[in-house]
């Protein structure tokens, strides 16, 4: 009946099955006479999702998460992952050569001290780290009395036979209607911040901010359409772009050149190494920009500068056409999901449906508005035990039959070309439990009162993080990820520099976008969550002394009232989710067939407080 186009469920090729080529990689490493090398989950811009032929840890050692690092020694191989990815790293590696350690606390680099010798040769790949992860890796060699040596040419590759060729996605204009700023003014604003870093130059290592100044999209790697690519900005003069002409048309080089000079990427270490020796300095963004570019700088007598890119804030910033944008795309998103949300209703209570199944209707559903460029990550849906697995991704071997008495998890979300979705749902098979309920009411809780939030100008996330833990807080239980992260205008999904969560310190400004997510996961049992979007916007307060903000709500998907246990919920609480369930309907419903629509009113009930 259904069919998924943008993502698959096969199991990748792991554990015991790769061994063969940790043999290989350390005859090689003896070769180029190191006796360790590192390898991150990274391409030479630190994104998110990186394209096949950058997927080096998943090639060696059978782990496919988003965050990692492997270490090889002679004697001693690990993987480090943080603690989403911890049961999945050891059902994905062959635990009898790869040992699964901590990405975050203990850090690699205590483990490195503990096993490097004196003499040692450490070798990493000065492309694939920035060079805050380089200076890590050299403090903990000189612990130890070992050498960090820089490769030219990574040793994976050299015996990674059938590596895939570096993607050519057709690069396409990003409208100005949906843009709402044109090349030229954003690059009149960059120049001012290029003038506070006081640098002579700042390049552009980040391709979501190449594709935001330039107004670009591409279709480089999985669910974001980034174009990959590196920008150029002198203080004074015309900006470069390097990429691969032959991602583009020529309608989009005439864009291009309209406010740039047009170069192909092996072109940017030449022109860097140009600009360097004149002894200027050149601005490296400390989070996506690679050791190579600072030490390339360095070596040719410029003064390579750590700065934070500001292209990062400019864009998470939205302007008046990307809000216009994001709202429409997510009516149209919320249409789809209430038919979803209904078929699983009228379906799931067979107990023949799996989680599978659940991901291939969703998708459906959103192709079927006619709009959707593919999904923003690869769908959640976990049902049970699987549930409680925080970043799950279900395979044809873990496909579980969704069952009565069961939680539905699904985290999914949605490219469209106004717009990025992301939204967490958590659906009742059948009747629910009473500590469904409770840990489920607990949760929205937490969500609601992000949702509510009045705060100050100059507030970061961290400073609200604590409401959407505080009522799980009190019942001892808690959740480990962050409580919101960022969202690009049909970009990434997961946008940086602002986040909800401990470490977020960001301030919030208006017109940023983020998610609200709180949840709370029961090892082997179930797993809850509840995510909607956030656009943060002027908050009046009668009496202010200050600008006060908050948010609006925009995701629009019915909350599942039969795990909201009314009676514990205040009366503000209770106002506020009949008022959510009302404009979800009075938004959604002219866009649905009678069925859905039916489905719907029921779905958005008044709940009342019978205590």
């Amino acid at each position: 009946m259904f069919e998924a186009q943008f993502q698959t469920f096969e199991e990748p090729e792991g554990g015991v099955a790769l061994t063969a080529r940790l043999s290989a990689f350390r005859e090689e490493l003896l070769r180029r006479q190191l006796t360790g090398f590192v390898i991150p989950r990274a391409d030479s811009q630190q994104n998110e999702y990186v394209p096949p032929c950058d997927e080096r840890l998943a090639w060696l050692t059978g782990f496919t998460g988003s965050a990692g690092l492997a270490v090889v020694l002679t004697g001693q191989a690990a993987v480090f992952v943080d603690g989403r990815y911890t049961l999945q790293a050891a059902k994905q590696v062959d635990t009898a050569a790869w040992t699964v350690e901590s990405l975050v606390e203990p850090p690699p680099e205590t483990w490195l001290t503990g096993h490097l010798v004196p003499g040692d040769r450490l070798g990493f790949d000065p492309w694939l780290h920035t060079s805050a992860a380089a200076d890590r890796l050299a403090k903990a060699c000189e612990k130890a009395g070992a050498e960090l040596v820089a490769v030219d040419g990574n040793p994976v590759d050299s015996i990674w036979s059938d590596r895939p060729a570096p993607p050519l996605g057709p690069v396409k204009i990003h409208p100005l209607p949906l843009a709402g700023e044109s090349e030229s003014d954003k690059l009149a604003r960059i120049a001012k911040e290029i003038a506070k870093l006081n640098v002579d130059a700042l390049v552009l290592s980040d391709s979501h901010a190449v594709a935001w100044t330039f107004n670009i999209r591409g279709a480089d790697v999985a669910h974001t359409p980034l174009p990959l690519s590196y920008a150029l900005l002198p203080k004074d003069g015309r900006p470069i772009i390097f990429i691969d002409h032959r991602k583009l048309s020529n309608s989009v080089r005439d864009h291009l050149e309209k406010s740039a000079t047009v170069e192909e990427p092996d072109a940017l270490v030449p022109r860097l190494a140009e600009l360097a020796r004149t002894k200027v300095s050149i601005g490296l963004d400390a989070a996506t920009a690679a050791d190579a570019l600072s030490r390339l700088i360095a070596a040719e007598g410029g003064k390579p500068v750590r700065v934070t890119d500001p292209v990062a804030l400019l864009k998470a910033v939205k302007n008046a056409a990307e809000i216009a944008g994001t709202k429409a795309a997510h009516k149209r998103d919320g249409a789809a999901l209430a038919r979803f949300l209904a078929w699983i209703d009228r379906e799931a209570p067979s107990g023949k449906l799996t989680e599978i199944d659940a991901v291939e209707a969703l998708e459906t559903f959103r192709r079927d508005t006619g709009a959707l460029k593919d999904v923003s990550f690869p769908t959640i849906s976990g049902t049970g035990s699987n549930g409680a697995i925080v970043h799950y991704r279900v395979t044809r071997k873990s496909n579980r039959r969704i069952a009565p008495g069961d939680l539905l998890l699904i985290d999914s979300g949605a490219q469209y070309e106004d717009g990025t979705t992301d939204v967490t749902r958590t659906i009742a098979i059948g009747e629910p439990t009473d500590e469904m309920r409770d840990r489920f009411t607990r949760v929205l809780r937490g969500h609601i009162a992000i949702a509510r939030a009045a705060f100050p100008d100059g507030t970061s996330g961290a400073q609200i993080d604590v409401l959407a833990r505080q009522f799980l807080w009190q019942a001892g239980i808690d959740f480990e990820h962050g409580t919101g992260h960022g969202v690009g205008s049909y970009l990434s999904v997961h946008e940086g520099p602002a986040r909800i969560s401990k470490v977020g310190t960001t301030p919030l400004k208006r017109g940023m976008i983020l998610s609200n997510e709180p949840g709370y996961y029961k090892t082997d049992a179930f797993g809850i969550r509840i995510e909607n979007l956030e656009l943060v916007v002027e908050k009046i307060i009668e009496g202010a002394e200050k600008p006060m903000n908050g948010f609006e709500t925009l995701t629009l998907a019915p909350i599942d009232r039969r795990l909201i246990n009314a009676n514990r919920i205040s009366k503000q609480e209770l106002a506020w989710i009949n008022a959510y369930h009302a404009r979800v309907r009075e938004e959604i419903r002219p866009l649905l067939d009678e069925a859905t629509t039916v489905w719907l009113d029921a779905a958005t009930e008044p709940l009342v407080n019978s205590a």
